[in-house]
């Protein structure tokens, strides 16, 4: 028996122990995190599926996983299709699933600390059409089963300097508390890690790759708040950072304290909050308001010091990464790289730097047809050879203190077939096209999404994800609410207005299963974008990262003489920026690597 079939089956018998007839299990956190620390990894210790995001359903002689278009082809891979049925979101959702597969009265466990209350109201309305029901538990069976189950992290909370901030931690909570008095409201309750360390300023190492501390907290209409951290994580540096008008209280105490609002009219964020949270709150006679947590869009738009941070971590970035490249255009056609040693290689590079923190996550390094994974993870047992005439698809970024990186380049090793040329090019002009924007205040990403497909759709072709996600400062490289995607996408949906300030990614791509995939990521940033003649304001966007693009895979015949003139323009920041950071041999490559087309 396997590894995997073994921990399924030990989950099953504990659910009979629990009477319970089934259970889902989400990759999330107690804070609705799209990254989690490793005592949050259940779907990978259950499943060996090693994405970002993804569900599980285990019935007594059922049991399926749920994933979008991004990790289609990687769940086959990692996940054992005789134990598991694989299932398509969003076209068939978890709650769809569970009302056409759950017995009829049948008890269905969830765990209320890892799931939304709409989510709980969505998979409560299907089960009940056959008489089944959603049964919230105490202890997550999961965690009943799982022996080594690792502790959460107790790293210590961290200062994050007001200068590199851009404003105090007393000026957002006073803006807060201005916002509550508005809507005549007594305090918020914070869930999301990243709002309470851009709230605070605070940072942690508590989840792999995102700086943030497992903690709550409440900001009250005085402008206080109360933090809800680990005894452990405390220091006397961060409790003189936060000052007197935050109170630390254990984390162990936030559910009993959540029971302490009767009377008063308390906000809760219905996206990051979990149902235990309102369910709290409503048990204490707390009035609920669910709206979005006000710091959502403040900590979205970057202030000045933000922004310059940014654009320094990029610009140190954007050296260690062409570094990296010219390493690869000499070594890959030698032959005896791999996945593997070539990502370590690439963390040597941003190492060297001597500022990074840490990545900004789990470095994509895919050779041949595992560039086609969109959200490929290699490992000991999947990492390929880098073979001459192949695609190789690198995505990565680093955690600066002064900003968040990530950037995707493809790269040919060796000769690239006309098709290569083709779809590279096609995803380059959708890329040219999506930078060179201007548009009026009020659109979404999603209105965007079509300039970055035109070309491929001309030629019947697509790719399977979002084309745009928010990213913060020192903090998640993924952040929302802003992104680019349309709502038949992964991560589409409901769409926010771009507002100057905000970094996203452009990242379009193409990808053939079994063969190869392309995809051209730079992160840009909403700017205010005048346009001569015009009489209505205008934005765009300025383009944050530099690192070369491959030049051997750009079919240049196909580009309009204005693509070709941003691609010389590119390449010539490039050389300003990241140029004079080289030198010898790394310097003469880069000057080729960005020579005019």
């Amino acid at each position: 028996m396997s590894t995997h079939e073994a921990r399924l089956r030990a989950l099953r018998e504990q659910l009979k122990r629990d009477r319970l007839d089934g259970f889902v299990v989400p990759l999330t956190d107690e804070h609705m995190s799209e990254y989690v620390g490793s005592y949050a990894q259940r779907l990978a210790w259950l499943t060996g599926f090693q994405g970002s995001a993804g569900s599980a359903v285990v019935l007594p002689e059922a049991a399926a996983i749920f994933v979008d278009g991004r990790y289609t082809l990687q769940v086959r891979e990692q996940v054992d299709g005789g134990l598991w049925q694989f299932v398509s979101v969003p076209e068939t959702s978890v709650a769809d699933w569970l009302g056409a597969h759950a017995g009829e009265g049948a008890r269905i466990g969830y765990d209320p600390w890892l799931h939304t209350r709409a989510w709980v109201e969505q998979a409560s309305r299907a089960l009940a059409a056959n008489g089944a029901t959603l049964v919230a538990v105490d202890t997550n069976p999961v965690d009943a089963v799982w022996p080594d189950r690792p502790a959460p992290s107790a790293a210590r909370l961290e200062p994050y300097a007001d200068e590199r901030a851009g404003r105090s931690s007393a000026a957002k909570r006073q803006d807060i508390a201005d916002w509550l008095h508005a809507r005549r409201a007594d305090a918020v309750v914070l869930s999301a890690l990243d709002s309470i360390a851009w709230t605070l300023n605070v940072r942690g190492r508590d989840v792999t790759h995102t700086p943030v501390a497992l903690a709550y907290a409440v900001v009250n209409a005085d402008a206080t708040a109360d933090l809800f951290v680990a005894p452990e994580k405390m220091t006397d540096a961060v409790a003189q950072h936060l000052g007197n008008a935050v109170r630390v209280h254990d984390r162990a105490a936030f559910p009993a304290a959540l029971g302490g609002f009767g009377g008063k009219r308390v906000v809760v964020d219905p996206n990051f909050a979990v149902a235990a949270i309102f369910d709290r709150l409503d048990a204490g006679g707390a009035e609920v308001i669910a709206t979005r947590d006000p710091t959502v869009l403040a900590k979205a738009m970057k202030n000045p010091a933000e922004t310059a941070g940014h654009k320094a971590a990029q610009a140190r970035d954007g050296a260690a990464l062409s570094r990296f490249l010219h390493w690869l255009s000499v070594e890959a056609p030698k032959g005896g790289l791999t996945e593997l040693s070539v990502l370590a290689k690439l963390a040597e590079f941003r190492e060297a730097t001597g500022v990074l923190v840490d990545q900004s996550f789990a470095t994509i390094s895919a050779a041949g047809p595992h560039a086609a994974i969109p959200h490929y993870h290699s490992t000991e047992a999947s990492s390929l050879p880098l073979e001459m005439d192949r695609i190789f698809l690198v995505d990565s970024g680093g955690q600066y203190l002064d900003g968040t990186t990530d950037v995707t380049r493809t790269v040919i090793v060796g000769t690239p077939t006309e098709e290569m040329r083709d779809r590279f090019t096609r995803v380059l002009k959708g890329h040219i096209a999506l930078a060179t924007a201007t548009f009026p205040p009020g659109t979404t990403g999603g209105q965007l999404d079509i300039l970055a497909r035109q070309y491929l759709w001309a030629a019947g072709l697509d790719y399977a994800h979002g084309t745009g996600h928010g990213v913060g400062a020192y903090l998640s490289v993924h952040e929302g609410p802003q992104r680019i995607a349309a709502p038949t996408y992964p991560g589409g949906g409901p769409s926010e207005p771009l507002c100057a300030g905000m970094l996203l990614s452009n990242e379009p791509g193409y990808y053939k299963a079994g063969e190869y995939g392309i995809r051209i990521e730079n992160l840009v940033q909403v700017i205010d974008k005048p346009t001569p003649g015009g009489d209505q304001p205008m934005l765009g966007f300025e383009t944050l990262t530099f690192a070369p693009i491959d030049r051997a895979l750009i079919a240049v015949a196909m580009l309009s003489p204005e693509e070709r003139a941003w691609m010389d323009a590119y390449h010539a920041q490039v050389m300003a920026i990241v140029g004079p950071q080289l030198d010898g041999a790394d310097r003469a490559w880069l000057e080729a690597a960005c020579a005019p087309l």
